[in-house]
């Protein structure tokens, strides 16, 4: 994997993205995504005592006692504020929490990841495209839209209709309205600017508002020919 020559600052949030190699897919069932969800979740902590490997092997019970314990005495890498899985990439808009932590975190993921689709397919090689992207953010405009353009990106690349866009069960978008719960998930960076669930639903159903921002902050999410 390439080498970042950027540095991440801690304390800072970032847009990341990465995709499959040449936009092939990466996920190809209702069991990869969940998988994909749990190596976010059990990767965002600082070393944790056991491989993710053998927290599988654990009952039900066990894997929700362990998480429990190690996410209340274990540092963290990062803080996930907000994420979206798509057929053949993923976003995240991440706070790295510890020097590193994004890389860490993210190295990871891949190969964690990887390992798994390459295990089950009999495949072997790189399932992602080289080295993540990071768009630093800037401005908390810059925050709230890069949120809104995570959580339409269903729609956007016309996984979904608009109708079941809060639906979608890959995406953060559920838990921010108020429709599931995701336990990991730091999104009160955001949510806090708004009164309640409903005006952060009314900002992300703005179309043109949407439209409107999209073209100012376009630079700013990710290099324009990996938009979508």
């Amino acid at each position: 994997m390439p080498k970042r020559f950027t540095p991440l600052v801690t304390g800072h949030y970032y847009h990341t993205y990465n995709r499959g190699v040449a936009r092939q897919p990466t996920f190809f069932s209702k069991r990869d995504y969940e998988r994909m969800l749990l190596t976010f979740r059990f990767y965002r902590l600082q070393k944790p005592p056991l491989k993710l490997s053998y927290f599988l092997e654990l009952s039900i019970e066990e894997r929700i006692a362990w998480m429990e314990k190690q996410e209340r005495t274990l540092g963290k890498l990062v803080e996930i504020a907000c994420f979206v899985l798509m057929p053949n990439h993923f976003h995240l808009l991440i706070k790295q929490i510890s020097d590193g932590g994004i890389t860490t975190f993210l190295r990871h993921v891949a190969n964690s990841y990887t390992k798994y689709i390459n295990t089950k397919q009999h495949r072997p090689g790189p399932l992602f495209q080289g080295e993540f992207k990071a768009v630093r953010i800037e401005t908390n405009d810059q925050l709230l839209h890069v949120s809104r353009y995570i959580h339409l990106n269903p729609l956007a690349s016309s996984i979904v209709e608009k109708k079941y866009l809060q639906s979608y069960p890959w995406s953060s978008l559920p838990s921010f309205l108020g429709t599931s719960s995701i336990p990991y998930l730091s999104p009160n960076v955001i949510l806090d600017q708004f009164s309640s669930k409903q005006p952060y639903k009314s900002f992300i159903s703005d179309d043109e508002d949407y439209m409107k921002k999209l073209k100012q902050i376009q630079h700013l999410l990710i290099e324009k020919e990996e938009l979508l």
